[in-house]
């Protein structure tokens, strides 16, 4: 019996479920099904997964409205995996608090790496004031930032950016929504404003700041922190 982290599948094709099961459990987690969407929220609640993968084409209602009711009260990841891949689709399902998008068909190997990180990114939110990854390290306690133990110089929208990203590691966040994160309501379409500041940040902390490792562009989307 596997004893990993317990992923909740909502998908009604068979054969999804039939390849995360054998992908899933011999990667050591342990999977639960629920073929539509009402089974998925009674399951969610009943079994408290730690993370969900969830397609948006169910049989009983949307899963976009699935999403927004799991999300009244379910804090761990969501992972979408749906053969929508219309960008405002995309962009809607993040919004609406999923994680993460993958179109079907996937490959399994980019599964499981997505679904890492999402499970990953829950331990960032409650660890220790000092996070490092790779040459770059943050104290949140101080607000201080160094590349290579040398301090960086953030201005406070830059920092305010960069502790959003990471705490958010791994997860794909709109431009809409980091824009009124940040800036507030009345900047939420003022693209071209957050990559102004996202190209100063990877100036000041990615080695090679036009082959970013961190804070990575998920094109027509938003951004995503890949902390490694």
């Amino acid at each position: 019996m596997n004893n990993g982290p317990t992923i909740l599948v909502i998908d009604d094709e068979i054969q999804i479920r039939k390849l995360l099961e054998i992908s899933l459990e011999a990667n050591g987690y342990k999977v639960l099904f629920a073929i539509d969407g009402k089974e998925g929220i009674v399951m969610a609640a009943s079994h408290q997964p730690d993370l969900i993968l969830l397609d948006l084409g169910l049989p009983d209602e949307d899963g976009q409205e699935v999403l927004v009711k799991l999300r009244e009260w379910f804090q761990n990841p969501i992972l979408i995996l749906s053969v929508k891949s219309a960008e405002d689709e995309i962009v809607k399902a993040l919004d609406n608090g999923a994680n993460d998008y993958l179109t079907k068909p996937f490959r399994t190997q980019e599964l499981l790496a997505r679904m890492r990180t999402a499970l990953r990114s829950n331990t960032i939110q409650n660890s220790e004031p000092v996070n490092t990854f790779g040459a770059i390290s943050i104290d949140f306690a101080s607000r201080i930032v160094k590349v290579k133990e040398e301090i960086v110089k953030l201005t406070a929208t830059e920092y305010s950016l960069l502790t959003l990203l990471l705490k958010n590691d791994g997860r794909v966040l709109t431009h809409q929504y980091i824009l009124k994160e940040i800036w507030g309501q009345s900047y939420s379409e003022q693209t071209q404003y957050l990559r102004v500041f996202v190209a100063q940040l990877r100036k000041k902390l990615e080695e090679d700041p036009n082959r970013p490792k961190y804070i990575l562009t998920e094109s027509g989307v938003g951004y995503r922190f890949n902390s490694g």
